[in-house]
């Protein structure tokens, strides 16, 4: 089921902040003045060397099982209290705050669409491969903002200039515009760097979820921002893409800015993002 944009009305009443939680601008990548700054920079380091069109297809191979454990969407959501996400520059706060900060703000703004308030509560839920359990990755390989693999690293990926350690850079097959794909595929048959996105996409779509196509595009590209911020690698794009690309726009902003210090009271929400679950989940999913 595909939503559009269009056929719903749009009340962008969502105020954006000046700052982050630290006092700096968001996705300020440059401010390498603090110890935070220094330690994203070499994330992107070691991600951007590691991840590989041959290590992305093993991860999918190995992920596609889903067999880590066998659980709730809500006792999913209580297992991010042990995560925080080492690649974000806007906060260190544990993930159950930042899903239950944007849904509620989405909530506020977009009050007749309940599948995207849920598509917020459970965008990050994929972090958990962080955890023993689930494979304890490195963070290079589950948080982070995503890029295509098999084709070239467009240079407005945060600092490109670490991919020159990658093995695939000097790959004649892959370091050209199109690589292993052809113009207009559409973005499910392109490979994205592995991370929590790709497989909370996966256990979502493989347990039967009734989401429509823009919340499962929304789960899997949130953290594509050389596309939704720069407009990189639209010609991979098909035209279900391009409809779903508008609601992650949308979106975005909730994701990206509603980061904040001030924590939602989870007792006093659970109970409505409970009946969502419900709606739109079995009661237990594969992971």
């Amino acid at each position: 089921m595909t939503i559009q944009v269009e056929e719903t009305k749009i009340h962008d009443q969502f105020m954006v902040p000046q700052t982050n939680a630290f006092g700096h601008n968001f996705r300020d990548y440059n401010n390498a003045q603090s110890e935070r700054q220094k330690g994203v920079e070499k994330f992107y380091k070691t991600q951007h060397i590691n991840q590989t069109y041959d290590f992305v297809k093993k991860m999918r191979q190995d992920y596609a099982k889903l067999d880590k454990a066998t659980m709730s969407i809500w006792e999913c959501c209580e297992l991010l209290n042990d995560v925080v996400d080492d690649s974000d520059p806007d906060l260190d706060e544990p993930q159950i705050q930042h899903l239950l900060q944007s849904a509620e703000a989405i909530r506020k703004d977009y009050p007749n669409e309940d599948w995207l308030h849920l598509t917020a509560l459970i965008h990050d839920l994929g972090k958990i491969i962080v955890l023993p359990k689930f494979g304890v990755l490195p963070q290079w390989a589950v948080v982070g903002d995503t890029f295509p693999v098999g084709c070239a690293f467009d240079e407005s990926i945060i600092h490109h200039k670490y991919f020159k350690e990658n093995q695939d850079f000097e790959n004649a097959i892959y370091n050209n515009k199109n690589g292993v794909y052809s113009e207009g595929c559409g973005l499910e048959n392109v490979m994205m760097s592995w991370g929590h996105d790709d497989y909370m996409y996966m256990v979502a779509k493989e347990n039967g979820t009734t989401l429509p196509t823009a919340g499962l595009f929304i789960i899997r590209y949130h953290s594509f921002y050389p596309l939704h911020t720069k407009g990189a690698y639209k010609h991979l794009m098909n035209e279900e893409d391009k409809e779903n690309l508008k609601w992650l726009h949308i979106f975005n902003k909730y994701d990206l800015y509603s980061k904040s210090k001030v924590r939602v009271n989870v007792e006093e929400v659970k109970p409505y993002y409970m009946s969502l679950i419900e709606k739109y989940f079995p009661a237990k999913l594969r992971w």
